[in-house]
């Protein structure tokens, strides 16, 4: 048996990998074979409609499966989907489809990874500590919100009536929740520890009061003891595929964990790494967050897909394509178009040739995916593995701990979506919240510059209106909101809605 071996467990029908501890011994034992991946990060075209998606895990699978059939040793990682949100599979799910597809679709797209459930449990068993804390007197209101998998407007606000302890609370999806956010950030389980001892329970005489100050913590690192490894499973042709965590990209991180990244990295050759929703979401996150703040990996390369509908087909929208692959490429990552193609747009290629080459993008890589898998791309991956094979990527840019976070936010804005700082807009009550958070971190005795910033946003829009014309497009900043366990603060912005309903489609 090999090392590796050693860490990994049967779980059901997949394997749970642990990875924390794995990572671990390959630090201590330096002379342990085990290989540095290469990150290919692929995102996409911000969506027409934020139910539907372009089709990024069916991109991934059909190319790892391609690029080990040249002989590259490939892997991809995936985010455990909401079962909630896209209706019990009804979008989907995140398992890819047809001949790119993973070989246990259902038991990822319902779940049964295990890690959703258990960070569910955690997060709600805080909230209940919480509540126990103001019938002793340690607590007068509770800052956490409750989470829950399967959204519903009446939960977005709630009352709990119980005489003097009359106390509001909310409830979110648990893919958004500050647990797991820890769980993707963190690389041990005292990491874990740290950041939840971290999260602010609520206030007592209106100071804020830690869940470190009056929980064991063990009680909840226990509960995570499975969730924090990766699940292990494989594509229908036998390749490596690694699944764990998948907060949604517009409503919080939208990556998987850094440690399922490692893993694979100290695995593979290659790891295609899925971000969330579109370039200005989930690969937006990645590099700002993960890459710059956290240390992971600055892809070597990126996929951009889109369909040809997204692309093309609203004259008003055609701008967000071609802003996405010429602004991964202006930072140094060579950025590939992928055209998923539906079913009868073959006929479309020519044309979708010639307007990619008008855009000054690399050579278009195309295919009907779901119909096709692997085999659609295998000859078209010249250049993508050539670009493999360079030098590496570009450095990481330096931290934006410490810069003013109304400054890091317009940043944000114009780097991701096109809009300078001069149209950065505060709606009415932004400055309250903002001033309200910085006290909130001065209680804590933190910097709220010190945090890294989470756009919440709008999944189908990167602008207050993505149709207005390039010189009035606008972005609003509405609330801030802190998760001092997690070192984030999330800014929304544009239509942004932590509880969304789920679509039928």
């Amino acid at each position: 048996m090999s090392t590796y071996e050693n860490y990994v467990a049967q779980f059901g029908q997949f394997k749970k990998i642990d990875a924390f501890a794995y990572l671990d011994y390959l630090k201590s034992h330096q002379d342990e074979p085990r290989k540095h991946g290469k990150v290919v990060l692929v995102t996409a075209d911000t969506p027409l409609k934020a139910s539907r998606g372009e089709g990024k895990t069916t991109t991934s699978i059909a190319l790892i499966d391609a690029l080990r059939s040249r002989g590259i040793d490939a892997a991809a990682v995936l985010r455990q989907p909401s079962m909630g949100i896209t209706a019990a599979g009804s979008k989907g799910g995140a398992s890819g489809g047809g001949k790119a597809s993973l070989t246990h679709p259902e038991l990822v797209d319902w779940g049964l990874c295990g890690e959703m459930a258990a960070i569910a449990a955690a997060q709600n068993l805080l909230v209940s500590f919480a509540e126990k804390a103001i019938d002793d007197g340690s607590l007068d209101t509770i800052a956490v919100p409750r989470v829950s998998e399967t959204p519903s407007r009446s939960l977005r606000r709630i009352r709990v009536d119980e005489g003097k302890n009359d106390v509001s609370e909310r409830v979110v999806l648990t893919p958004t929740c500050e647990l797991m956010q820890i769980v993707v950030l963190s690389r041990s389980m005292q990491e874990i520890g740290t950041r939840v001892s971290d999260m602010v329970a609520g206030e007592k005489d209106g100071k804020p009061v830690r869940f470190g100050e009056f929980i064991d913590l063990w009680r909840i690192t226990n509960i995570l003891t499975e969730a924090v490894k990766p699940a292990y499973t494989e594509t229908m042709q036998g390749s490596p595929v690694y699944v764990h965590c998948g907060p949604f990209a517009n409503v919080s991180i939208g990556i998987p964990s850094l440690v399922s990244v490692e893993l694979a990295c100290a695995r593979h050759d290659v790891v295609i790494v899925e971000a969330g929703y579109g370039t200005d979401a989930g690969a937006q996150k990645w590099l700002d967050i993960a890459a710059r703040e956290y240390g992971a990996q600055w892809p070597s390369a990126a996929i951009v897909v889109t369909r040809a509908s997204t692309w093309r087909d609203n004259p008003d929208l055609r701008w967000r394509y071609p802003f996405h692959v010429h602004r991964l490429e202006s930072l140094g990552i060579p950025a590939f178009p992928l055209i998923n193609l539906w079913d009868g747009e073959d006929g479309q290629i020519p044309d979708l040739r010639r307007q990619a080459s008008e855009l000054e993008f690399r050579e278009p890589i195309m295919g009907n995916l779901f119909r096709d898998g692997g085999e659609a791309l295998v000859n078209q991956l010249d250049g993508f593995v050539e670009a493999l094979r360079g030098d590496g990527a570009s450095a990481v840019p330096e931290t934006h701990k410490g810069m003013d976070i109304l400054e890091d936010v317009r940043w944000i804005a114009d780097s991701a979506y096109g809009v300078p700082a001069e149209r950065v807009v505060m709606r009415d009550g932004f400055s309250e919240s903002l001033e309200a958070a910085c006290a909130l971190c001065r209680s804590l005795g933190h910097d709220l510059n010190d945090y890294a910033v989470v756009a919440v946003k709008s999944p189908a829009t990167m602008t207050d209106d993505d149709t207005a014309p390039e010189g009035s497009r606008s972005v609003t900043l509405k609330k801030v909101e802190v998760h001092a366990g997690a070192g984030l603060v999330q800014v929304n912005l544009t239509s942004s809605l932590t509880t969304p309903m789920p679509k039928i489609v």
